[in-house]
């Protein structure tokens, strides 16, 4: 393990001389300044790392840690900050020797990336650095999930995006309503996707998601592709001048930052439609205050001014649903609805306090879909427009 990371340090430090420090050049300035930065971070991690390895010290790299333990509120900022709490991973302790190499070759596989103009997908980088380490018959990464916490632990270490290491994730979530945006120098008018909307790509900076003409003034953003067609094929962001997307459940980075982008330079409020479970209210703290996980991603993504529009408590006696859409809670779904009543931005907020311990006592939670008993287009005809009309959110 020690020999490996030794090896592709130097490796590294051989390479960054050898092709130019470039961005995605066809994308703008901004890339290109950002790759170049992000380049040389790598290197100077790489110079240390050689510079003591040859002086027979221990390289470490402190990473931060990222568990709910080492996560504050911001009261003034409304969004969660990632603390101060580190962890040291040792080149020569034997119990991280594996994870300072993972780092190492991820790493490396970034700087490659960016040398060449290119990006690649997660499952692309896990490709990229897998190989069996010399000498033995152990591979560098025993599956994708390793690498991707590793590639999370190098973003954190060296302050830089995922994006910024040319990385991105599969495409998950989709788009439709008043506006043109254009994609990498391509206009796309989202009044005109069809069925299928917008994929949302997973880097939707600046540099390569630009916005145009939009007459929208709101974002409906619902918890899936079933409620999304069910909003498309009725037209409710033609009807209601407004912008639909959706996320596959949670939302993936790229659907969370171009929402956050779409309400602060366009202005546009967010309203959630999202199921009446723990799950639901997870996904809306995700969106309104950041993820936990991700906590150092909140200045990019969190949008404080978010609302919660639905599926609500007390939507099964205000709109006479039957029984027959209950989904019984089981003691996971009472745990977790537990924890996130007690998340710091919650727990002084009596209305979020009442709509939690309203779920537990009924014992039970929906879906979105289950309005479809009052008719195929009772949750875009009646439901979500009088929830708008009167204002009836949660904040």
């Amino acid at each position: 393990m020690r020999r490996e990371a030794a090896h592709e340090s130097k490796l590294l430090m051989a390479k960054k001389s050898s092709k130019p420090v470039n961005g995605i050049t066809s994308s703008g300035g901004k890339a290109v300044t950002r790759g170049k930065a992000t380049a040389k971070k790598i290197e100077s991690f790489s110079d240390t790392v050689i510079k003591v390895a040859a002086a027979h010290d221990d390289p470490a790299l402190d990473i931060p840690t990222r568990n709910l333990s080492n996560v504050s509120y911001n009261q003034k900022r409304r969004i969660i900050q990632m603390g101060g709490n580190k962890q040291t991973r040792n080149f020569f302790n034997l119990g991280q020797a594996k994870k300072f190499m993972q780092t190492v070759l991820v790493a490396q596989g970034a700087h490659e990336l960016i040398g060449e103009g290119k990006t690649t997908s997660l499952r692309g980088m896990f490709y990229k650095s897998l190989h069996t380490i010399p000498g033995t018959s152990e591979k560098t990464f025993a599956g994708q999930e390793e690498s991707d916490s590793v590639i999370e632990d190098l973003e954190v270490a060296l302050g830089s995006l995922r994006e910024e290491l040319h990385l991105f994730a599969k495409k998950k979530g989709t788009m439709v309503g008043n506006i043109t945006i254009e994609d990498n120098g391509d206009t796309i008018d989202c009044r005109r996707m069809g069925t299928g909307g917008y994929a949302i790509p997973s880097i939707v900076e600046p540099d390569v998601i630009a916005f145009k003409k939009c007459e929208a003034k709101f974002i409906l953003h619902v918890e899936k592709d079933t409620v999304w067609n069910r909003f498309n094929e009725d037209r409710f962001w033609e009807k209601h001048n407004c912008i639909l997307t959706e996320g596959g459940g949670q939302p993936p980075r790229g659907v969370r930052r171009l929402l956050q982008r779409l309400h602060n330079e366009l202005k546009l409020p967010i309203y959630c439609l999202l199921d009446n479970d723990p799950w639901g209210y997870y996904i809306y703290s995700v969106i309104k205050t950041g993820s936990i996980n991700l906590a150092y991603e909140s200045q990019r993504m969190a949008i404080p001014d978010a609302k919660y529009l639905g599926l609500r408590s007390l939507d099964y006696d205000r709109c006479s649903l039957t029984d027959d859409v209950k989904v019984l809670l089981d003691d996971g779904d009472r745990k977790r609805a537990q924890q996130i009543a007690n998340y710091e931005w919650f727990k002084d907020k009596t209305q979020w306090q009442k709509e939690i311990d309203r779920m537990i006592r009924n014992g039970f939670k929906m879906e979105v879909e289950s309005l479809i008993q009052k008719s195929i287009s009772y949750v875009t005809e009646e439901y979500v427009p009088e929830r708008l009309k009167k204002k009836d959110w949660l904040d």
